[in-house]
């Protein structure tokens, strides 16, 4: 018996560029490998597919996760500052800008 076959979408943005690839697998396989199978890293080889984090629809995944027809798989790129350490180095700013006014 043949499994099922599932169209989803593997997309991943790049600084530069993005892009968003349709894709069949069977029924059955994971986030991670249907990343693998999409072909999407032919686009991107600097990226090192096995450690970035995947999400679906903007909530990040297990690797193990059974993908559903339809699901968009979204593969997120490491950040490049802290955002909460950004937002500390701009409040800081901020408030010492607000002196020197005073």
């Amino acid at each position: 018996m043949v499994s099922p076959v599932l169209e989803i979408e593997v997309v991943y943005a790049a600084v530069d560029r993005q892009v968003l690839r349709s894709v069949n697998v069977p029924e059955g396989m994971t986030v991670r490998a249907a990343v693998q199978v999409s072909g999407i890293a032919a686009d991107f080889p600097e990226l090192k597919l096995d450690e970035c984090p995947l999400g679906i629809f903007g909530n990040t995944v297990a690797d193990t996760r059974v993908i559903q027809a339809g699901d968009r798989i979204e593969i997120y790129r490491p950040l490049l500052a802290d955002p909460k350490e950004v937002r500390r180095l701009r409040a800081a700013k901020a408030a010492e800008a607000k002196a020197r006014n005073l």
